[in-house]
C-alpha cells in the first residue's frame, strides 16, 4: 500500500478503516505538541477526521509513535481506545517491522551490515551519543543497512530497524562516518534549505490490531530532486 488515498489539507493518508489510519508525514511537521507551540500532525488528523464523519465533538486519536521533526514518511495513529493499547504492545514488542531511507553522502565501508551501539541520550542538547561498550544510562542499538542505490554524489541506503531508540539512525550513521544529508546535529557539513534531513521512513509491517492480518504501507518519499532520483 503506497498509494495516496487523500491529500486534503497538505494531509497525506496512505491507508484508514475504522480503527487506525496511517498517514505520510512531511519532514518540519511534529507529530505531538511540543513547546513551539506549532500545530502537531496529530490535531491535522483529529480535524481531518472531525469533518470527515462531521463528528460534533472532538475526534477520538492516539499517538502510537513518533517521528524526528526534520524526518518524513510513515506516522500510525489509532482512532478507536480499543486498538491504541495493543498497537502499543506491537511496537513495546518490536513486532512493528519499520524500514527506513537515508541519503548519505560518504560511502559505506561494507556494501550491508549491522550495526551494535550503545547509545547514551543528552536532554539538554537533544542528543544521542553512541558507544562502542556499554555505559552507565545508555541504551543497546541495532539496525541493519545496505546500499541498494548509488547516485551522482550520494548513496541511497535502506535500513532495518531492529530497536527504536532516539535519534538512532542519525547516530549510528555519523558514528561510521555516514551522516545523512542535511543532518548538522550528526555531522553533515550543511543544512538542508527547508531544515528537513534525508531520512524517510519508508515502510511498516505490522498485524493488524482487530483484524488480525497484515498490513505493509509504503510511503513516497518527498517531491524533491534527490529523493525523485532514488525512485526514478
Amino acid at each position: 500500500m503506497g498509494k495516496i488515498i487523500s491529500d486534503k489539507n497538505n494531509l497525506q493518508v496512505l491507508y484508514e478503516d475504522n480503527h487506525i489510519i496511517v498517514v505520510n508525514k512531511r519532514p518540519g511537521d511534529i507529530v505531538q505538541g511540543d513547546k513551539t507551540g506549532d500545530t502537531p500532525l496529530s490535531e491535522v488528523v483529529k480535524s481531518y477526521l472531525k469533518e470527515k464523519y462531521n463528528k460534533p465533538g472532538d475526534a477520538y486519536l492516539g499517538v502510537v509513535h513518533r517521528l524526528d521533526r526534520p524526518t518524513s514518511g510513515i506516522v500510525l495513529f489509532s482512532k478507536t481506545s480499543k486498538a491504541l493499547p495493543r498497537l502499543n504492545k506491537l511496537f513495546q514488542k518490536k513486532e512493528a517491522q519499520k524500514t527506513y531511507w537515508a541519503i548519505v553522502k560518504n560511502v559505506p565501508a561494507q556494501k550491508s551490515g549491522t550495526l551494535v551501539h550503545f547509545l547514551k541520550r543528552n536532554p539538554k542538547q537533544n542528543k544521542s551519543y553512541p558507544h562502542i561498550k556499554e555505559v552507565p544510562d545508555s541504551k543497546e542499538a541495532v539496525l541493519e543497512y545496505r546500499i541498494i542505490r548509488q547516485l551522482d554524489n550520494y548513496y541511497l541506503l535502506e535500513i532495518d530497524l531492529h530497536t527504536g531508540r532516539h535519534h538512532q539512525i542519525r547516530s549510528q550513521l555519523s558514528a561510521i562516518g555516514c551522516p545523512i544529508k542535511g543532518d548538522l546535529k550528526y555531522g553533515f557539513d550543511r543544512s538542508n534549505k527547508d531544515a528537513s534531513i534525508h531520512l524517510h521512513a519508508r515502510a511498516l509491517k505490522f498485524i493488524h490490531p482487530v483484524k488480525k492480518e497484515e498490513i505493509h504501507i509504503i510511503a513516497p518519499p518527498p517531491e524533491e530532486v534527490l529523493w525523485n532520483n532514488c525512485i526514478n
